[in-house]
């Protein structure tokens, strides 16, 4: 969390790391026996458990581009991915103003990386594969104020472009090439793809995997002395790859484990916050549940072009079920609430629309 905020030079290293908890081993774990309850650690020591917790979180996706790997298994110099504050502070060393970066994905942390190399000084370029920026949290609408945004500090964005080659002269980055042929020079390359949940451990211990390792409402896994949380779990379906979600499925666990055996952990309806900082005033974003409407939905919807800011919510059977927010965020937490509750709405629809226009609801 924060690493843009770090690359951008807005905190240092120490005011993200976490707290070392008391008890904490450090070491590899290579293997779990499901059958004396041990974990097997890089030593040749073994660890015994009760209940064992998988927290394993998950790898960047790295996409199968030409030259990428072509020294084995390490990225060629230049080349980064933005996953780790190792990721953050190798880049953060190797930029400076007037260098040529190139950032592959147009997702949350693909933005988030573009404006924070931006504000560096850099010469940005974004290559985003699908046809707007952070089509999964945002609207067209909002995903334009964005790309605004962005061009506005310099950073060329190209949506609908696809990224397949990596071109490197002496085992250092020195472009990247197009799907339609058309090459870019990088002295920094930037993968911001995704993610991948790391199930590996529990893949190869026999428990039920599918994209993530499969949980039940109390977290359990196919074993039930083992739980997992976070980034490597999949509940009912989702890997929710944020980090409002785990920590709401570790304070389920933890109830559990502590004796609560009401405790259960039904889903997260979790909200997208993006705080884009640089030398003006911050640019904020905001978006939750379904910010695309069905037929037979209602849409209010608040622009203001000069300003740069937008305010939309979604509504159905007068419930609200989503909303997406671009530069004022005074609102969203009034309106969060509301979705959170998924109380009917008033039919006269005024109290909606103090929701949306009312900067008193702020959190």
């Amino acid at each position: 969390m924060l690493l843009a905020e770090v690359l951008a030079g807005r905190y240092g290293p120490d005011v993200i790391a976490l707290p070392a908890p008391a008890g904490l081993r450090r070491g590899r774990i290579t293997g779990i026996d499901r059958a004396a309850r041990t974990v097997r650690c890089a030593d040749g020591s073994r660890i015994a458990y009760d209940t064992l917790v998988l927290a394993t979180g998950s790898n960047p996706v790295l996409p199968p581009l030409r030259g990428l790997f072509t020294a084995g298994d390490e990225l060629p110099e230049g080349v980064h991915a933005f996953r780790t504050l190792d990721d953050c502070l190798a880049l953060s060393k190797a930029v400076r103003p007037g260098v040529r970066a190139v950032v592959v994905g147009g997702g949350l942390l693909g933005v988030s990386a573009a404006r924070a190399l931006a504000v560096r000084g850099a010469q940005v370029v974004l290559a985003q594969q699908a046809e707007r920026l952070m089509e999964r949290q945002l609207d067209p609408a909002a995903s334009a104020l964005v790309h605004r945004h962005l061009t506005g500090l310099g950073v060329e964005v190209h949506t609908e472009c696809r990224v397949r080659d990596v071109r490197c002269v002496g085992g250092a980055v020195r472009s990247v090439e197009m799907a339609d042929g058309y090459a870019l020079d990088a002295d920094l390359v930037v993968l911001a793809c995704g993610v991948r949940p790391r199930v590996g451990l529990a893949r190869e211990a026999g428990l039920a995997v599918h994209r993530g390792v499969l949980v039940d409402d109390e977290l359990r896994t196919s074993d039930p002395h083992v739980r997992a949380l976070g980034d490597c779990a999949q509940h009912a379906g989702t890997v929710y790859g944020l980090a409002a979600p785990a920590l709401e499925q570790a304070g389920v666990l933890a109830e559990l484990l502590a004796g609560d055996s009401g405790a259960r952990y039904t889903g997260t309806r979790s909200l997208t916050r993006l705080t884009l900082t640089g030398p003006d005033s911050p640019f904020d974003l905001a978006a939750f549940g379904e910010t695309e409407p069905r037929p037979g939905d209602d849409v209010v919807q608040l622009a203001d072009a000069t300003r740069g800011t937008y305010r939309k919510v979604v509504v159905r059977d007068d419930r609200l079920v989503g909303g997406v927010l671009v530069g004022e965020l005074g609102t969203v937490g009034a309106l969060a609430r509301a979705w959170e509750g998924a109380e009917p709405l008033p039919s006269d629809g005024g109290p909606l629309l103090h929701l949306l226009t009312n900067d008193g609801g702020s959190c």
